[in-house]
């Protein structure tokens, strides 16, 4: 007679869940604000402040407004949408490819992820599908006008800040306790 064997715990991806849940999540949230903004507000390729193309929501800070970009943060590769739908792709595929080395199977990093991969999606899908991202956050400090950003941008963001929080709170592998 053979010894029980353990129950398998379920499908591979399940390990995964809270990764593809917030995935889900952003992307969801990323495209259905991107829709609303494509049928409401008229697309502005030149992106001139004030001169009628901005919706104020808050006034002298938070504004939407329907603008392309062809970049990455702050335009930055302005007008290489291609190369930046490659990299995206590359990025999505590398993080599969080492999820195990990422540390995947831990919650922390599956919010991480799940976040950045969201997002990474959401504008790879607007690089494919219209050339450019769909930008419609304006926002307004001053004088000062932060570059206009997305719901994807922002999954993007705060993935990658909560991971380099929690990799610099991380204790060192082989710290014992303190004496």
């Amino acid at each position: 007679m053979s010894p029980p064997q353990a129950k398998a715990p379920g499908p591979r991806w399940h390990a995964y869940r809270r990764l593809w849940w917030l995935l889900a999540l952003t992307l969801g949230l990323d495209q259905a604000t991107k829709l609303w903004v494509v049928a409401r507000i008229p697309y502005n390729p030149l992106h001139a402040h004030g001169l009628g193309q901005d919706h104020e929501v808050i006034p002298g800070f938070f504004y939407l407004i329907h603008v392309g970009n062809t970049g990455a943060a702050w335009s930055i590769l302005s007008g290489r949408s291609v190369l930046l739908a490659g990299l995206a792709a590359t990025t999505l595929a590398a993080i599969f490819l080492w999820r195990h080395s990422l540390g995947l199977r831990d919650p922390r990093h599956q919010t991480c992820f799940g976040l950045l991969c969201g997002g990474v999606v959401g504008n790879l899908i607007d690089r494919i599908a219209h050339g450019h991202v769909i930008d419609f956050i304006d926002l307004h400090f001053g004088a000062y006008i932060y570059p206009t950003f997305n719901v994807a941008d922002s999954g993007i963001c705060i993935g990658v800040l909560l991971y380099l929080w929690h990799s610099l709170r991380a204790p060192e592998p082989d710290a014992g306790p303190s004496a």
